[in-house]
């Protein structure tokens, strides 16, 4: 490097140039900082030559030193602005543009029976009932005998009841799939004194297939024992379930029929809420709908869960929740609850 402090003033300044450009964060900038505009810094030792200098060149060297930290200064404050600028550019990069709409995933939905058997336990919830379920596998001495269901009963056969083991005149022990929530109902009457109101639910399986049935289906019962109990309070209380389930003032009917577990039972029928226009393919004209079995219990069955049939009375009645779906959906067949097409279920947003 020459002597003339001129020329090594020029020196240390390309010297800066070259590792302020190299400089690529903020921690290299601040050390090439102090490396040559630092109180020791090679630049700022430069003003000692002053000294040294003829008074008549002092002058001179003066304002180029001045000069030249200065530039240095401005060449700095630039190259930090760079990096400032570009650390921002890099953290926006890395962010979400939250000025775009964001690409949500679709929210699901509740299958249409699971909407309907939500619907119907809220509605008997508020007219105070407790709602129940019980074991899909049943012994048949809840699901056939302790409800009056005799040994040769059509029900009991292979036909119409699915065994999982043995069978009725056999040694073995039978266990069924239970052909409806019946069951739920002994055993609240087992282990609840009365008065008892509960609703059972859940899943049944017999051995049906067409259009309206399905070998699995669900099914709702309702069960009212307590102290005067009639008639009267069955439909009374089926005139209330579906004026709130559909939400309009439906009448209720009740038209004689036997079950053995009830007596006397009924077959009870609601008005079609989709009118009485000919061509109605729910009613067929009629104006009704046939929606399940009710009764008063047959005292053969207090008596089988030890309950006094002369001084406690009651009721029940049963429908199925898939037929419920299926009229306040609209749906054509039933097989279609049980499909899982996506293309049908999104056609209910329940």
């Amino acid at each position: 490097m020459s002597d003339d402090p001129k020329d090594q003033l020029d020196a240390l300044s390309t010297s800066f140039r070259e590792e302020v450009e190299a400089a690529l964060d903020e921690d290299a900038l601040y050390a090439v900082q102090v490396k040559y505009l630092g109180k020791k810094g090679l630049v700022s030792r430069q003003r000692a030559h002053m000294g040294k200098l003829a008074p008549e060149q002092r002058k001179a060297f003066g304002q180029a030193f001045n000069q030249t930290k200065g530039a240095l200064e401005q060449l700095l404050a630039a190259r930090r602005e760079a990096l400032t600028e570009a650390a921002r550019s890099l953290r926006l990069a890395r962010r979400e543009d939250l000025t775009m709409l964001a690409q949500r995933r679709s929210a699901g939905s509740l299958h249409p029976i699971t909407h309907t058997r939500r619907r119907l336990e809220a509605v008997f919830r508020g007219m105070g009932y407790d709602v129940l379920d019980g074991p899909h596998v049943e012994h048949q001495q809840y699901n056939f005998d302790d409800l009056n269901f005799q040994p040769d009963h059509p029900a009991r056969d292979m036909q119409d009841t699915f065994f999982v083991q043995g069978r009725a005149g056999t040694d073995v022990d039978p266990l069924v799939l239970r052909t409806h929530t019946s069951p739920v109902q002994i055993r609240a009457m087992l282990t609840r004194p009365p008065p008892v109101r509960v609703i059972a639910q859940g899943t049944v399986f017999r051995r049906d297939d067409d259009a309206t049935h399905s070998p699995m289906f669900h099914q709702i019962e309702g069960l009212c024992i307590d102290r005067g109990v009639g008639m009267a309070d069955l439909k009374a209380t089926l005139y209330r379930f579906v004026q709130a389930f559909f939400g309009s003032d439906l009448q209720v009917r009740l038209r004689p029929s036997f079950f053995p577990f009830v007596e006397p039972g009924a077959e009870f029928d609601m008005q079609c809420p989709f009118g009485r226009e000919p061509s109605c393919r729910v009613c067929k004209g009629s104006g009704w709908i046939e929606l399940g079995g009710s009764g008063m219990v047959h005292p053969a069955v207090l008596d089988a869960v030890d309950i006094d049939p002369e001084v406690y009375t009651g009721w029940a009645f049963g429908f199925g929740i898939d037929r419920m779906a299926m009229l306040l959906h609209a749906v054509p067949h039933m097989r279609l609850l049980f499909e899982s097409d996506v293309r049908f279920l999104e056609q209910f947003p329940c």
